[in-house]
């Protein structure tokens, strides 16, 4: 039996009727960049978020950007990041001409290691970007600790409606940065990123680097870029919004189906599950397991029609664009173990039970536990 990696085929039926009514909203308008749609959703997004304020954007990797551009960050300023994360995290440091400090992961959430941030934060240390990885939330506490006073924003790309300590991600320093990809929890029609913050003039700077950093009608007081979220984009996301607490309870009971599957197929000692931090609502954007002979398992899978995809087979400190800062294998042995190990197996809400156990089965034949 086939299963696919995401389905989004199977999420869009009930959402139809209502999605079209949006968008037909939004033509029958004539209003497509910002405007009143996008200005509705942002005090949704921000109310379900529990921050003051939310900014639409472009795009994850926009949201990331404009962040750091409100912070000046620039040539000769570092900003420290982990190194097993997607590309973009590292990728809007080196646009800014400004340094990334690449550090190792939790061996057990993914998510950056306090402790050695404690160890880069520096005079050039101008902000610390912990990510929350596959849906699980940093040690905020420890990271807010180790940052001292350096601004932290939060790469909450995976991580909508992930909580820490029973509070959402996205407000805990000066700033969260949200991807709308259609893969995630919360994901549109095609790109879309949102910036949260509790400073409400942070959020009007950030309003006016989407602008080409306008303050007036051909006023730019900043030199900023063209970052402004589609009001299509945001008239789908508004008919989504309401649904993604039963979608992520969805994914939980998915992961938790997985851990009894695994147990029950004798593959505990070989599958290395997820683990869910005390304290921290994991979202299971991803379902991510550590597994030996991972590459030879997953052609196996695929060639068995199973979805799986490897985040990440390369950490970022050894990426070729990023050899000019001199960082070798073995400097960060975590993340390069959890790159030859990790594999994401189908997690997506309307998963049955029966793909579950499909893909549970292929795997213990390929170990010879079948």
């Amino acid at each position: 039996m086939p299963v696919p990696l995401l389905d989004l085929t199977r999420q869009y039926p009930a959402l139809r009727d209502e999605i079209r009514a949006a968008m037909d909203r939004v033509c029958d308008s004539q209003r497509f960049i910002l405007g009143p749609e996008v200005e509705a959703f942002e005090r949704e997004a921000a109310d379900a978020l529990e921050v003051e304020h939310a900014v639409g954007v472009t795009s994850g990797t926009d949201a990331l950007l404009v962040a750091l551009m409100a912070l000046q960050v620039g040539p000769g300023d570092e900003v420290i990041l982990p190194s097993f994360t997607f590309f973009a995290t590292a990728g809007v440091v080196a646009r800014l001409g400004a340094t990334p400090v690449f550090v190792d992961v939790d061996p057990v959430d993914y998510c950056i290691d306090p402790f050695q941030v404690r160890q880069k934060v520096g005079r050039r240390t101008r902000a610390v970007i912990p990510v929350h990885l596959f849906g699980q939330c940093a040690d905020l506490e420890a990271v807010l600790e180790a940052a001292g006073e350096v601004a932290v924003v939060e790469d909450c790309a995976q991580s909508w409606g992930a909580t820490y300590n029973g509070r959402q991600c996205g407000g805990f320093d000066l700033m969260g940065a949200f991807s709308f990809f259609p893969s995630k929890n919360l994901g549109g029609f095609g790109d879309g990123g949102l910036v949260t913050t509790r400073d409400p003039e942070l959020a009007r700077k950030l309003a006016q680097l989407r602008m080409h950093g306008q303050t007036g009608a051909y006023e730019h007081l900043w030199v900023g870029g063209n970052f402004r979220l589609d009001a299509l984009q945001a008239a789908v996301l508004r008919v989504k919004l309401p649904h993604v607490a039963g979608w992520v309870r969805g994914r939980r009971a998915n992961a938790a189906r997985y851990s009894k599957l695994f147990t029950e197929a004798g593959l505990a000692d070989l599958v290395a599950l997820p683990a869910e931090r005390e304290g921290r609502l994991h979202t299971y954007n991803q379902y991510v397991v550590r597994v030996p002979r991972r590459d030879e398992l997953k052609a196996f899978l695929s060639q068995r029609g199973i979805g799986c995809a490897v985040y990440y087979p390369m950490p970022l400190h050894l990426q070729p664009c990023f050899s000019y800062l001199g960082l070798r294998r073995g400097d960060l042995p975590v993340s390069e173990q959890a790159s030859r190990e990790v594999l994401a197996l189908p997690v997506f809400p309307e998963l049955t039970e029966a793909e579950q156990r499909e893909v549970v089965a292929v795997i213990a034949e390929f170990y010879g536990r079948s």
